[in-house]
């Protein structure tokens, strides 16, 4: 289904909105960019078993590359966020593909451990200002009553990183080279950013149709980011150790990895679709909905992965239902930032990355110790938790309005120069 933005062209009243047609091809091209930018940071989940021999390394070393990214995004998201808190959006996100085209590409080609591992550090830098930017500045194309609808189609590529990417690149890793995937990834990086050079609007940050939220609240984004926190940590080790877990215990053979990925991922491409129609109007509940599905599949997954039918099960759970939790991250986020939205997502994202960073790290030490089948169990206790501290949101705090005249009338509305509202205020 096609997002439709307003048929207006840029006006005082209407800022960064464009031309519908426009509008909705930027919005593929950064959907395929999300692809680009997931699928690079998680593809030696799904190479772990054909790097690691070629590296001369471990596949638990193998995984912490994916740790050390998210370390890397972590840490750099805030400070590239305020650097460049005044550029145009046409050029940072311009600037960041090209430059995770160029060091893709260096990581195909790298014939050490240590080189690799420093291809991606970079990548990663890339990654960090990538998505401060690419949420405001694409949702602001678009009115306020579809946002919701927009960042879910913005996650498809989360989604379609999976279900096409992975396992393609498995299959091209298995069939030629694990190198052979980078290098395609770098091809298509290069396309999106001619795309984003010659179609992205210049509009200064402040500018945008998404700079402001509606509703800020201090206290509800601090209950977002330790949600955010405790559902991707908990899930991370097992997205990072999945292809390890269906060998080693569910008893799968490593040519079965591009279906059994790709069934994942077609479960997240029908789950990003589901919440995209719900999610402007159940902001929270697809939110709490997803985290619930997240923690049953990961219990399933524990304890009756050995099945081989079961743990397809679980993989169809537990990939329909973590597609839609970036998404719903994302959009409250953008209801409730108590300043710039710009900031809020760069704090929202760095704590998005510890927690890849965490489960990850946590995932190669469950591995190493007592063995890859603990993962899952230990992720379900951590989701578990997010769904307490997201359910203890709605109980603490004033409901937000739901219905679109409300939101559109709020950020119709002028916005405040002054300090934000009082703790808890929706």
């Amino acid at each position: 289904m096609t997002v439709t933005p307003s048929q207006h062209a840029p006006t005082p009243g209407r800022p960064g909105i464009v031309d519908p047609r426009r509008a909705t091809v930027i919005l593929v091209a950064m959907a395929v960019s999300t692809f680009l930018f997931v699928l690079v940071e998680g593809l030696p989940s799904g190479l772990l078993t054909l790097m690691a021999p070629d590296l001369e390394t471990t596949t638990s070393r193998i995984g912490l590359l994916v740790t050390g990214y998210a370390l890397v995004v972590l840490v750099a998201t805030v400070p590239l966020a305020l650097w460049t808190k005044r550029v145009p959006r046409r050029w940072v996100l311009s600037a960041t593909v090209g430059l995770a085209a160029v060091t893709t590409l260096w990581a195909g080609l790298a014939d050490t451990y240590e080189s690799l591992f420093a291809a991606r550090l970079v990548t990663a830098l890339a990654q960090a200002l990538f998505w401060v930017a690419v949420i405001p500045g694409t949702v602001g194309l678009f009115p306020p009553r579809v946002r919701g609808r927009v960042m879910a189609r913005l996650a498809l590529g989360n989604s379609l990183a999976p279900v096409l990417g992975i396992p393609a690149g498995t299959w091209l890793g298995e069939h030629t080279t694990w190198r052979a995937a980078f290098w395609a990834v770098a091809a298509l990086s290069l396309v999106i950013f001619v795309l984003v050079i010659v179609l992205f609007p210049t509009v200064k940050p402040s500018e945008g149709g998404a700079s402001r939220a509606p509703f800020p609240s201090r206290r509800r984004l601090g209950f977002q980011l330790v949600t955010t926190a405790l559902v991707v940590t908990g899930s991370f080790g097992l997205i990072t150790f999945v292809t390890q877990l269906l060998q080693d215990v569910a008893g799968y053979a490593r040519s079965d990895m591009p279906w059994l990925l790709a069934i994942q991922g077609g479960a997240g491409v029908i789950g990003a679709l589901v919440v995209g129609r719900v999610l402007d109007r159940h902001s929270s509940g697809s939110l709490i909905t997803a985290i619930a599905i997240v923690a049953v599949a990961q219990v399933l997954l524990w304890a009756l992965s050995p099945n081989h039918m079961f743990a397809i099960v679980g993989l169809i759970l537990f990939g329909g239902a973590f597609a839609t939790v970036p998404p719903a991250l994302s959009h409250r986020v953008m209801l409730v930032a108590p300043g710039s939205t710009d900031m809020a997502v760069a704090v929202s994202s760095a704590t998005f990355n510890l927690g890849i960073a965490s489960g990850s790290a946590l995932g190669a030490a469950l591995t190493a110790t007592v063995g890859v089948r603990a993962v899952p169990a230990v992720g379900a206790v951590l989701v578990l938790l997010a769904l307490v501290v997201a359910l203890a949101e709605n109980r603490l705090n004033p409901p937000l309005p739901v219905h679109r005249h409300e939101v559109d009338a709020a950020l119709a509305s002028p916005q405040p120069t002054s300090p934000p509202a009082p703790e808890g205020s929706a």
